[in-house]
């Protein structure tokens, strides 16, 4: 009877957990393909990281991939988002305006300015030590080391 009562209880708890769990928003994607015309829907939100390659299948492109979903926390952190383009074929309107030649990682700040241009791949280490010298980063830094003043 008791190992009953457990199992009851034990279902609930199971139940009551997943139904709290299906209610909870999914995070911001990290990952998207490069398929908008534009930056622009990332201005002023977003620090788009483009990585672009001819196929998919790239060692270069494999290996940007393996970096960034290594350190996922510290990408979000910074308000990345990684869009990556491995069709060339499509001409997408990114690919046309940042012309990439094979594999290039091209990091851009939340004004929409081109921060760098990288023929190979960077570890997360390098590109948030990027980030975190912009000028709007550093305010961001700043601010969140200041306590909050209620009025």
């Amino acid at each position: 009877m008791k190992r009953l009562i457990s199992l009851v209880f034990a279902g609930i708890i199971a139940a009551t957990a997943s139904a709290q769990s299906a209610d909870v928003p999914d995070e911001d994607p990290l990952f998207l393909p490069a398929d908008m015309a534009d930056l622009s829907e990332f201005q002023w939100k977003k620090r788009p990281v483009l990585v672009f390659a001819n196929s998919e299948n790239d060692p270069a492109f494999v290996a940007q991939m393996e970096y960034l979903q290594a350190r996922p926390d510290e990408l979000r952190l910074r308000d990345v988002i990684v869009l990556t383009d491995t069709d060339p074929a499509a001409r997408s309107p990114l690919r046309l305006r940042m012309r990439p030649r094979g594999f290039m990682l091209v990091l851009v700040d939340k004004e929409g300015n081109i921060e760098l241009r990288k023929p190979f791949p960077w570890d997360v280490r390098e590109i948030t030590r990027s980030i975190d010298k912009m000028p709007l980063r550093q305010r961001e830094i700043r601010e969140a080391k200041e306590p909050q003043v209620i009025r």
